[in-house]
């Protein structure tokens, strides 16, 4: 179900988007439309795991456990 809604612009924006919606073959109530549609529609948001997933792998080798090199470190540097 469609809705009218009135808005008000300056003239020479209202003259622009009737000759672009003119040029590009549809109303100005459909250009106004597609815009609120983008607008309002929800970011894509992606999902971290994935994006991780497409990170180029290092190329760096370490020997041993990592994890515990680091609380080693740690322990060295602050005496925990």
């Amino acid at each position: 179900m469609k809705s009218r809604l009135n808005i008000t612009v300056d003239e020479a924006l209202a003259a622009q988007a009737k000759r672009y919606a003119a040029r590009h073959d549809i109303s100005v109530s459909q250009l106004v439309e597609q815009y609120f549609r983008n607008l309002t529609r929800p970011a894509h948001k992606k999902n971290i795991l994935d994006m991780l997933k497409k990170l180029p792998k290092p190329a760096i080798r370490v020997a041993g456990d990592g994890k515990e090199a680091y609380y080693r470190q740690q322990k060295e540097k602050y005496g925990l």
